[in-house]
């Protein structure tokens, strides 16, 4: 079945698409990616975006801006129409606060339409509504595309929220994946302050001096402490929640990146090397943070990889990770794992929206 997933995440710049061909039953999947494309937002509705996922923005505002989004994704997929079979929606988280509430927007039946295919969408509520965090999703999906029998791996992606994933190999027992806290968010917020919309390389953040006893303050609170499963957003992590003051733009990018790395590297410490580690995999925007990556690798004791460098594209995860999810539910099996998320069982997740015609 060829199917297309289309995923716009936390870093907000845009939504990737993967086209693959997805094939089997869990656990032999069989999969190969056919294409790949990545669209930015236009620069005025990434805009809009940011100021809905600081929840300042009203009923009509959000409103309009489901709708737009709906319409930005069915454009961003049309010259695809007639080649796609199914389609899987992540939509834009613009609040997670587990366990009242998960809201992504994006209206899907724009989608449905262009394509002329079913669409899956708005995957998190039924995770939510048996007592799961809705998040991290895609640890099945990594499971079943990455797991490999006699290797304990991570799979990382550092986008706008930095979450992981840990396989101890190709069965399901023994997997589990959380939010590790900010990844790229603080740093682009920080980036935005100096006319930028991330920083490149890590460039700038070598240009500054680190404020080790403020990353230390930041790093006391009490989310990193605590255990998996959980899950977090940028509600939490914005500049606003944390004391910057008196601390000049580069300076601040430079103990932004100290204290996303200090906080990525105490997770694994705490929760992933007790288990046994052989090696991690980097995927997302982060992966390509020079700085960042550097101080991940320093604190570490197993090597850790790009997705480029074990072969394989990191803009691609997540897209195909909703493929995937977005395939087992039309297929009707149970796509998310409720040891990852907490939840009382294992939810088919995610709603069906078809093409007028079809209804």
């Amino acid at each position: 079945m060829r199917v297309l997933g289309i995923m716009s995440g936390t870093s907000a710049d845009g939504a990737d698409l993967v086209l693959a061909d997805l094939g089997g039953r869990p656990p032999g999947l069989e999969w190969t990616v056919r294409e790949h494309r990545s669209v930015p937002f236009p620069a005025e509705l990434r805009q809009r975006v940011l100021l809905a996922l600081r929840g300042d923005m009203h009923t009509r505002a959000l409103a309009l801006l489901h709708h737009e989004l709906g319409r930005f994704y069915a454009e961003a997929a049309e010259p695809l129409a007639g080649r796609v079979e199914l389609a899987a929606l992540h939509g834009q988280t613009i609040w997670h606060e587990p366990p009242l509430a998960t809201f992504q927007i994006g209206e899907a039946a724009y989608l449905a339409e262009a394509l002329g295919c079913p669409v899956v969408a708005d995957f998190r509520p039924a995770d939510l509504a048996v007592g799961g965090e809705a998040a991290p999703l895609v640890a099945y999906p990594d499971l079943l595309l990455y797991g490999e029998k006699g290797v304990r791996r991570a799979i990382h992606n550092l986008g706008g929220i930095s979450n992981l994933t840990y396989l101890p190999g190709l069965e399901g027992e023994g997997v589990f994946a959380f939010d590790t806290g900010p990844g790229n968010c603080l740093l682009d917020e920080a980036a935005a302050r100096l006319g930028l919309t991330y920083d490149p390389g890590g460039s700038l953040a070598r240009r500054g001096r680190v404020d080790v006893e403020k990353a230390t303050a930041w790093l006391s609170h009490p989310y990193f402490t605590r255990k998996p499963p959980k899950s977090t957003g940028r509600e939490l992590w914005r500049l606003d929640n944390l004391e910057t003051e008196g601390l000049r733009p580069y300076d601040l990018l430079a103990t932004l990146t100290y204290f996303t790395a200090r906080s990525i590297v105490q997770a694994y410490h705490d929760f992933v090397l007790p288990q046994g580690l052989d090696e991690v995999w980097v995927a997302g925007g982060g992966a390509y943070n020079q700085a960042l990556m550097e101080q991940v690798r320093a604190g570490l004791p197993v090597p850790v990889y790009t997705f480029e460098e074990r072969g394989h594209d990191s803009r691609l995860r997540e897209a195909l990770a909703f493929a995937v999810l977005g395939y087992l539910r039309f297929n009707g099996l149970p796509n998310v794992l409720p040891a990852v998320t907490g939840a009382s069982r294992a939810a088919i997740a995610g709603k069906l929206c078809l093409p007028a015609a079809a209804r």
